[in-house]
C-alpha cells in the first residue's frame, strides 16, 4: 500500500467507522457465535500473494464483527465501563503513524516528555498528593497497560523494598495481603511471583470494606508465626460491590509497620475523584497520607479507549532500583545523568506505546469540567436505576450503590420468607434468562454467599431511556424466572 492508497482506505475506515458508531444502538450488545467460528470460516493458512485491502476490509466486516460484544453499547451494564471516546481513537491512530518503541528518552524524546506531563495533569485532575507528581522528582506516574500490571510493579516494588530492609527473609515466608473481594490481580500477581496470598476477610455488615481491626489482627498472627507481610492491596470500588476498604483504618495499622507497601487499586472508581463531591466517597485524604501506590484505569470509566492505566508511586526510587536493568547498549547521556525518566525502568517491559498522546487527545479535548460532567451524568443514570429496585417490590438491594454501580437480585415478597439457597437458585434461573438475551448485557456475582446481579453504568451513550429499558426487561425476565423456578422446584408463592 503506497501513500495515496493508504489515504483512500484511511477515508473508507472513517466512513465505516462512523457508520458503526450511527447504527451501535440497533446492534446486538453481546457477540452470538459459536466457540471456533473463525476458525471454521477462515483459511487455515496466510495467503502465499498478497490479497486486495478492499476485500480484506470487507471480511472484517463480515467475519470479525459478528464476533463483537460491544462493551461501549448504551445496553452494556456489565462488569465496568470500557472508555470510549473518537479523541482516544484518532490518538491511538496518531500514536500507530510514528511506531516507535518509546523505552527511554531518547528512543523519542517526546513519548517519555508527553507522558511526564500528562500524567501530572491527571494527578492534579483527581487530586492526588504533589509527592505523586513527576515534576516533584520524587514519586511520578506512568502508564501501565492495565491495573493488573500496575499491581504487580507494585508488587515487585514493595518486594524489592523490603527485601533490602529485611536480609535474608527466606522467600517462602514473604506474604502478599489482599481482601475476599480483591480483585484477581492480587492473586495473579502472587502466581506470577510464586508468593503466598492471604486474603483477609472482610464482613457484610461493613459492606464488605477491609477494617484495620482485621488487618492488625493479621500482621500479629503472621508475625508471630515467622510469616513476612510486605504489602497491603487496598482497593476503592471493588468489583463485585464497588466496596472501599478502610483506607485510614488500614493507614493507622501500617504506621506500627512502615516496611509495608500500600497499594490502592481504584482502577474503576478512582476516575470519579475529579469530582470533588466523591474525593470523600473514594477515601481521597487516606490515599495521599498513607499510599505507596496507587491505579486507576482510564480506559474504565476515565474516556480513553484500551488500555490505559494511571499508576502513581509516591517513592519513584524503590520503583527503579526494582526493576533497573540496563545494559550498555541501553545506556544514555542523559539517563546517567539523571536528567530524564526513563519508563523502561517503570514497568516490565522494554518497549511500550505512545499511550500518553490519546490520553492528551482526551484530557484537552474534554477538560477537567468535561469528565466532570460525565461523571456525574453516569453517577445520576446508576442512582436512577437504584431507585427503581428500591421502589421495586419483585428485587431488593444487595449492598448499598456505589457511585455508578448497584447490586441487586430477584427477591419477591413472600411469607414465610424464602431460604437463601432457595434465593440464590432463582437468581440463577433468572441470571441464566438475561445473559441469553443479545440486546442487554449484565455480570453476576457471589457476596458471601449469596448470588446476585451487577449493574454498572458508564457508557456515553446511555441515556435515561436505557436504564428504562433495562428495568423492563429485568422485570420481564423476574417474572419469567420466577414462573420457571416454580413450575421447577414446586415452589408456590
Amino acid at each position: 500500500m503506497d501513500i495515496e492508497q493508504f489515504r483512500r482506505a484511511g477515508y473508507q475506515a472513517i466512513d465505516r467507522i462512523c457508520e458503526y458508531y450511527y447504527t451501535l444502538q440497533d446492534r446486538p450488545v453481546t457477540a452470538r457465535v459459536e466457540p471456533g467460528y473463525l476458525r471454521r470460516t477462515l483459511p487455515s493458512e496466510a495467503p502465499q500473494t498478497s490479497e486486495n485491502f478492499d476485500l480484506i476490509a470487507q471480511d472484517y466486516e463480515t467475519y470479525i464483527m459478528p464476533g463483537l460484544t460491544h462493551w461501549h453499547h448504551p445496553s452494556f451494564f456489565a462488569y465496568f465501563p470500557i472508555g470510549s471516546t473518537f479523541e482516544a481513537v484518532l490518538g491511538d491512530l496518531y500514536a500507530s503513524s510514528v511506531p516507535n518503541p518509546g523505552f527511554n528518552w531518547s528512543a523519542s524524546p517526546a513519548c517519555t516528555e508527553l507522558e511526564t506531563v500528562v500524567m501530572d495533569w491527571a494527578a492534579k485532575m483527581l487530586g492526588l498528593d504533589p509527592t505523586f507528581h513527576n515534576s516533584a522528582n520524587v514519586g511520578g506516574g506512568v502508564i501501565q497497560t492495565t491495573a493488573s500490571d500496575s499491581a504487580l510493579v507494585a508488587v515487585v516494588a514493595a518486594r524489592s523494598r523490603y527485601t533490602k530492609q529485611h536480609r535474608g527473609v527466606p522467600s517462602e515466608t514473604l506474604r502478599i495481603y489482599t481482601t475476599t473481594q480483591t480483585h484477581s490481580l492480587g492473586k495473579k500477581a502472587g502466581l506470577v511471583l510464586g508468593l503466598d496470598i492471604r486474603a483477609l476477610e472482610v464482613a457484610a455488615q461493613d459492606n464488605f470494606a477491609l477494617r484495620g481491626d482485621t488487618l492488625r489482627r493479621a500482621l500479629e498472627e503472621d508475625r508471630a508465626a515467622g510469616l513476612h507481610p510486605f504489602i497491603m492491596i487496598g482497593t476503592v470500588g471493588t468489583t463485585s460491590s464497588g466496596a472501599v476498604d478502610c483506607l485510614g483504618e488500614v493507614g493507622l495499622v501500617l504506621e506500627d509497620y512502615p516496611f509495608i507497601w500500600l497499594h490502592v487499586d481504584a482502577a474503576w472508581a478512582g476516575i470519579a475523584m475529579v469530582c470533588p463531591e466523591y474525593r470523600d466517597v473514594c477515601a481521597l485524604g487516606d490515599i495521599n497520607k498513607y499510599g505507596d501506590s496507587f491505579c486507576t484505569n482510564f480506559h474504565k470509566w476515565g474516556l480513553v479507549n484500551f488500555d490505559c492505566s494511571g499508576f502513581w508511586v509516591r517513592d519513584r526510587a524503590s520503583l527503579i532500583d526494582a526493576l533497573d536493568v540496563t545494559p550498555e547498549f541501553l545506556r544514555t547521556k542523559h539517563g546517567d545523568a539523571g536528567t530524564v525518566i526513563d519508563y523502561r525502568n517503570w514497568h516490565f517491559g522494554l518497549g511500550r506505546k505512545f499511550r500518553s498522546l490519546k490520553l492528551w487527545f482526551v484530557l484537552r479535548s474534554f477538560g477537567v469540567e468535561g469528565f466532570q460532567r460525565y461523571i456525574r451524568e453516569t453517577v445520576k443514570l446508576g442512582n436512577m436505576f437504584a431507585s427503581l429496585i428500591r421502589e421495586s417490590t419483585e428485587f431488593a438491594l444487595v449492598t448499598p450503590p456505589s457511585l455508578a454501580l448497584t447490586v441487586f437480585r430477584l427477591e419477591p415478597r413472600a411469607s414465610p420468607p424464602v431460604s437463601l439457597a432457595k434465593l440464590n437458585e432463582l437468581n440463577r434461573v433468572f441470571y441464566a434468562r438475561v445473559s441469553a438475551r443479545s440486546d442487554i448485557a449484565f455480570t453476576q456475582t457471589d457476596l458471601s454467599g449469596t448470588f446476585c446481579v451487577r449493574v454498572a453504568v458508564g457508557a456515553t451513550r446511555t441515556s435515561e431511556d436505557h436504564i428504562k429499558h433495562a428495568y423492563e426487561i429485568l422485570c420481564l425476565e423476574g417474572k419469567a424466572a420466577l414462573e420457571e423456578w416454580q413450575c421447577a422446584t414446586g415452589e408456590v408463592q
